[in-house]
Parts: C-alpha cells; sequence; structure tokens
C-alpha cells in the first residue's frame, strides 16, 4: 500500500474560478493578480487548499473545461510569473493549491485535434473516429437536450469524431499509450511548478469503453495508478482529487490500494444532503452512509470530499428514482432551473430561501460528514444564481466583495464583466464580503467558526464513524470515535425547536461549536436544538479550545 500524505486529511478545500473571483488589472475578468490580492480574505476565513477550475488557454466554450492547452495560462488570467508569485503567496500562508485537470477530452483547438483533422496519423490515434456513426452502438451524450449525438462531423478529417460532452469537446482515446504518456508529462510539469495536487475531471467517462468499436483500457484503474505514480515520483504529497460520479459499489475502486485517489467527490453524499435540507428530513441523509461503501473499508486509502454546490448543477441523479422524483418536482419547481434531465441551475442559497441560520445549519452538516470539507466560493456569504444566464453561467457569477456596482469584482464597467453579477434580491447590495465581515452575527461569520473547528477535529477523517438514530425526524446525529474521545454532532434541518436523548458513557462533555445547548446526566446526553440549530460536542478530555 502507498503511504499516503496527511495534509489531506484534515484540509478545508475552497473552490474557485479565477475569473469571476477577483480582477487585478481593471479588464473585467478575475486574474491570478486578483486572485493574489484576496489571499488575505482567504486566510482569514481559514481554508488550508485552494481548488482552481481551469485556468489554461481556452474558448472557453465550456468555462476552461475546453483545453486548448495543458502547459499554458490563459492570457486573460495572467502570466505564468503571476501565477507563481500567487502559488508562493498561497504556500507563505500555509495553503495548499489543488488544480482541474482535464484528460477525458481536449477542444477541437487543442494542437493534438488539429493534427489529427490534418491527417497526422499519430494524433489521428489521440481521438476516436468513424465513417459511419449508424454503425456505433447507441449512446446518450452527457448532455442532454443540449448535444443530439456523441459523434460529429469533422469536414477536414472526413470522418466524424467521438465525443461524451460537447461537440467541441473530442474525447482523448485513453487507451492509447501514447495519450497516456502525454497524461503523466502533463501531471508532472505542474507538479514541477510546484501545486500540491490535482481534481481530475471526469474520471468515470474517462475509463469508460468509447468509441464506434468500443476500446478501453484492459484493466481501467491501470490509468489512475499511473497518474498516482507520475506525480508521487515527482512530489510524495500530491493528492489526486476524483470526479468520480458511479454507481455507489464501484466507489471503493477509484481508491485502490492506496495507489490511486486520495480524495473523491462524495456525489451521494450531496445529492442525499441536499434533499434532506431541502425536505427538512434528515433521513434521507442518513440513506446515503446505507449506500456508500462503509468508511472503515476506505479509511486506509482514503476519503471523502464533502460539499453542498459546486460550479455545475446541482445533480440529484445519484437519488434512487423515487426520491429523485420527489427531489426535482421540490428543488426544482421552477423548470427554468432545470437541467440536463437530472439536476438543478441554483445556488445553496437560492434553494433554502436565504435564510442564514438554515445557510449555517447545511454548512455544518456538510463540514460534520466524515472526510474532507469544501467550500464553494461565494456560498459562504450567501450567493445567490442569476437565472438569465444560459445553463450552468446561471452559478458562476462574479464574487461579490463589496456593495457598489461593481461589487468590488473589477474596476471595469460592469457590462465588460466576463459575466455578469446577480441581480434582485442576492445582488451585491444585500449580499456581499464586506458587509458581513463587520457582523459577528453573520452568515461569513459563523461559516469561519466552523472552518476553524473542523479543523480542531480529526475524529472525522480517521475516526470510527456512525448514525445514530433518533425519534425525531428532522434531527440527524452523527458520531466519531478516536483515540479515546467521541465527536457528537447533532443537526435539526427542521424549523421546530426539538429534544434528543442520547446514550453518552462518560462525565466530561465539551461544546465545541453551534447554537444548540446540551446538559449530561450520568449516562444520558440530551441535546436541545432550536429550529435549523446544530450543536458540536466531544465527550471524553478537551484535545482543543473550544470555538
Amino acid at each position: 500500500m502507498t503511504t499516503h500524505p496527511d495534509w489531506y486529511r484534515d484540509a478545508v478545500l475552497y473552490s474557485l474560478d479565477v475569473k469571476t473571483f477577483a480582477d487585478g488589472n481593471g479588464d473585467g475578468i478575475g486574474d491570478f493578480v486578483g486572485l493574489r490580492d484576496r489571499l488575505d480574505y482567504l486566510d482569514d476565513l481559514g481554508v488550508t487548499c485552494l481548488w482552481l477550475l481551469p485556468f489554461y488557454p481556452s474558448p472557453w466554450r465550456d468555462n476552461g473545461y475546453d483545453v486548448a492547452d495543458y502547459y499554458g495560462i490563459d492570457e486573460r488570467l495572467g502570466t505564468m510569473g503571476d501565477f507563481h508569485r500567487f502559488l508562493d503567496d498561497a504556500h507563505d500562508r500555509g495553503m495548499r493549491v489543488l488544480v482541474d485537470m482535464v484528460f477525458n477530452h481536449t477542444s477541437t483547438e487543442h494542437q493534438w485535434f488539429q493534427r489529427a483533422r490534418d491527417g497526422d496519423e499519430k494524433y489521428r490515434e489521440y481521438y476516436l473516429w468513424t465513417d459511419d456513426p449508424a454503425d456505433a452502438p447507441e449512446e446518450d451524450t452527457i448532455f442532454p437536450g443540449e448535444e443530439e449525438s456523441v459523434w460529429t462531423y469533422d469536414e477536414a478529417a472526413d470522418a466524424y469524431y467521438y465525443h461524451q460532452f460537447y461537440h467541441f469537446q473530442p474525447d482523448l482515446n485513453v487507451s492509447n499509450p501514447d495519450v497516456q504518456a502525454e497524461i503523466e508529462r502533463v501531471l508532472q510539469f505542474w507538479t514541477e511548478q510546484g501545486v500540491d495536487g490535482f481534481r481530475v475531471d471526469a474520471a468515470t467517462p474517462m475509463i469508460g469503453a468509447k468509441g464506434a468499436v468500443p476500446v478501453s483500457i484492459d484493466e481501467p484503474h491501470v490509468l489512475f495508478k499511473q497518474m498516482k505514480r507520475a506525480v508521487s515520483e515527482v512530489d510524495d504529497e500530491t493528492v489526486l482529487l476524483a470526479e468520480a460520479d458511479d454507481e455507489p459499489a464501484e466507489l471503493r475502486r477509484y481508491f485502490g490500494e492506496g495507489d490511486e485517489f486520495d480524495l473523491l467527490l462524495s456525489f451521494v453524499s450531496n445529492a442525499h444532503l441536499l434533499w434532506a435540507l431541502a425536505d427538512e428530513n434528515a433521513d434521507h441523509l442518513a440513506e446515503a452512509f446505507d449506500r456508500l461503501p462503509a468508511y472503515e473499508d476506505i479509511v486506509e486509502c482514503g476519503q471523502w470530499a464533502n460539499f453542498l454546490r459546486n460550479f455545475d448543477e446541482l445533480n440529484l441523479g445519484p437519488l434512487p428514482y423515487e426520491q429523485f422524483q420527489r427531489a426535482i418536482e421540490v428543488i426544482g419547481a421552477d423548470h427554468d432551473t432545470r437541467i440536463y434531465g437530472r439536476g438543478v441551475r441554483r445556488r445553496l442559497a437560492s434553494i433554502l430561501g436565504g435564510d442564514t441560520d438554515r445557510l449555517a445549519c447545511a454548512t455544518s452538516l456538510c463540514f460534520a460528514l466524515p472526510g474532507t470539507p469544501i467550500v464553494v466560493a461565494g456560498d459562504e456569504i450567501g450567493m445567490g444564481d442569476e437565472l438569465s444566464l444560459p445553463g450552468r453561467d446561471a452559478v458562476r457569477t462574479p464574487m461579490q466583495w463589496t456593495d457598489d456596482p461593481t461589487a468590488g469584482f473589477s474596476t471595469a464597467d460592469p457590462d465588460s464583466f466576463v459575466r455578469p453579477l446577480v441581480d434582485g434580491e442576492y445582488g451585491p447590495e444585500a449580499v456581499n464580503v464586506a458587509a458581513q465581515r463587520a457582523d459577528p452575527d453573520s452568515l461569513l461569520a459563523r461559516v469561519r467558526a466552523i472552518v476553524e473547528t473542523r479543523k480542531a477535529c480529526p475524529e472525522l477523517s480517521r475516526g470510527q464513524q456512525s448514525v445514530v438514530d433518533t425519534d425525531e425526524q428532522t434531527v440527524f446525529v452523527h458520531r466519531s470515535e478516536w483515540d479515546g474521545t467521541t465527536l457528537l454532532t447533532a443537526h435539526n434541518v427542521g424549523p421546530d425547536p426539538v429534544s434528543v436523548s442520547l446514550d453518552a458513557p462518560g462525565d466530561v462533555a465539551t461544546h465545541l461549536l453551534g447554537p444548540g445547548d446540551y446538559s449530561l446526566d450520568s449516562d444520558t446526553l440530551s441535546v436541545e436544538l432550536g429550529g435549523y440549530d446544530y450543536c458540536w460536542l466531544r465527550l471524553g478530555q478537551p484535545r482543543t479550545r473550544t470555538a
């Protein structure tokens, strides 16, 4: 078994898109200069690792996931020097940096594809082609409703190329040893630049059988082992995070024996968590624990990465069918918010009605799950969405720093911004960092306390995990036991006050976090929770200061 780096186990990740975070040169597009200028804010928030969406040269037809060059910085975001100055400053503050890496496909503008369509046989084999799609197996696209087929005709090549995603994103043939070698070179290049890890986009479709005569690697997970080995040869503390949206029974395989991914985004937990919050029924979240591999079966090899939202759609597809049908009707009640037949293009605050108590409870609950928590930029202040924008761009609006007309994002005219600001009740005049930094009761202040508490609770990464049954449908209680102490977290996802009584051997309890209260009498622990309250308790001798 590979010896894993430990830093990611107690990390708190913050996901951001450089182009919409902060503009440092006044052109209306976020950049590395602007991001560097905001590192003090991120340091104050307490996050320990930044996850950057793609920043490579790209046509930006799919928010940068259509990569045109794996080895550069898009000139609109800065230079390699700007990137290194940002990276050095982040490291000086003790922050690690993960970068998105897209190997399932490239842009049609990538030189590999351009050489393939121009007749270069070597690069032709980097992609998948057919003369007649009618002879290929029928297959659905990743984006139903936006793409009708996984095949698109290229006039220069006089053939059809295969793409699971958009037609301008041809799939790479990862079964080709030359492509595998390219992947290793890219990973090692960026590891040598100093990045601390990679979030691997579309890991599941990447290794599936694809093409007219479906091809795949004989043992698909060998590719992931090669990727882990490639980065470890440069720096053995480099972490791989997988976007693996697979069947629950298959997820354990992505960790290998500690020689593949260190972290997996838990789409199962995410769908069940959001449904529990929206339906105000904690039983939905408990079901996720029944469906996922037992934590003790993965903890030696890696752990889950837990999140409330990301910069894509909220994918409710991992829910069982009947639950999915109910969830999409509740969360996607407005049909304009639905997308791809599986998800909703809303921000967390919009889903939960902008209620600070509900948003804080949701954040605490996400952080209380076993694994590594993720905050998506803007959720810490309750940013909303802009549904006038097409598709997933609704949740990809610029960060709201102040209440002025530019939201403090840029000195440029807002009409020139890379994407419009949110308008209406969640706009910058109502939701912004500056106002919340000055308010000790703000969502930002509560998220900061949650972040600091999670970093002081190694039980959630290393302990024995269990869900505690209660008679209250709105209450979720989770227990983590490690190194002689027990961490107990209780969350009320409903609006009415509740009280739960739990077995709690021992006579010492330390309140770590939350507005909820407790009393300890002999072997019984009583937890009192108001509407949308939460309470983190450590049973046994105190390990750290309280928060």
